[in-house]
């Protein structure tokens, strides 16, 4: 009769690397140690200072996003290849990594949230932290209320002369940053009124009711999807910032870069 290393061999059987997200730092060292196999940690932070390390936006707790947005960043990093069978080791149930699988690396599966992060000109941190803010401010809403927000982030003063104030700037003489808890309340509450945020490449928050005037023609977005979608697709395209915007109907956080919908995200996933 077959034991247990027979039948589970069939997973680690002719891999090509292993990906272990978010590991510690003993986890590492036993596969570290392994010769002949590409050894990949995945996470938020590379807490074991790993020699190759996907860095993750965030910290998906879909199993399944995680090893995908995992694999993809890998790509984008190229080391993997697409085709490559891996081994994934995650955390499910426990602190410690509980689950593996099998994972055939496609570079057909791109959900773009590496083009988000990877190639904005914004920073990566800020863009992150306005992506988990659309995230918060989609599962929660606005006291229990679903709520619409546009967050355009980059390249702010080319955003500024394409849009128009539709009220005060809170922000005009402060000197404040997104991902300060205190702004974020400040951001929750001023986002049921109309308009967009404009967020400098560093954080700044630049100003708050801005209405984008950029031409929308030529932008397609999917039927369905409103003026503030709209809006966010042209800002783009017209300029080098991304923008992530929240949607009122559908609750869906969607991500545009370059005049085109790159991301599209359920903040009840995470």
């Amino acid at each position: 009769m077959d034991g247990l290393d027979d039948v589970f061999g069939d997973l680690f059987s002719s891999v090509d690397g292993v990906m272990l997200f978010s590991p510690s730092g003993s986890y590492y060292e036993r596969f570290a140690a392994v010769e002949d196999i590409d050894v990949i940690v995945v996470g938020t932070e590379d807490e074991v200072g790993a020699e190759t390390f996907v860095e993750l936006p965030l910290a998906f707790d879909d199993v399944a996003d995680r090893i995908k947005f995992g694999i993809e960043g890998a790509l984008e990093q190229e080391v993997i290849e697409d085709g490559d069978e891996l081994a994934c080791a995650t955390r499910v149930f426990a602190d410690e990594i509980d689950t593996i699988s099998r994972v055939r690396a496609s570079a057909d599966d791109h959900s773009g949230i590496y083009d988000l992060f990877a190639k904005s000109r914004a920073d990566p941190g800020v863009i992150k932290s306005v992506l988990e803010l659309a995230i918060e401010l989609g599962k929660k809403g606005q006291k229990g209320k679903p709520v619409g927000a546009l967050f355009v982030v980059g390249d702010a003063g080319k955003v500024m002369n394409k849009s128009r104030p539709l009220s005060y700037n809170p922000f005009e003489k402060s000197h404040v940053h997104v991902g300060d808890p205190i702004v974020n309340v400040m951001l929750k509450e001023f986002s049921r009124l109309d308009g967009a945020f404009i967020i400098s490449d560093a954080g700044k928050i630049v100003s708050a009711y801005r209405y984008l005037e950029p031409s929308a023609e030529g932008i397609d977005i999917p039927k369905g999807l409103g003026a503030r979608h709209m809006a966010a697709g042209a800002v783009t395209r017209d300029t080098n910032a991304i923008a992530i915007v929240l949607s009122e109907s559908d609750g869906l956080v969607r991500a545009f870069k370059g005049g085109e919908l790159i991301l599209e995200v359920d903040p009840e996933a995470y």
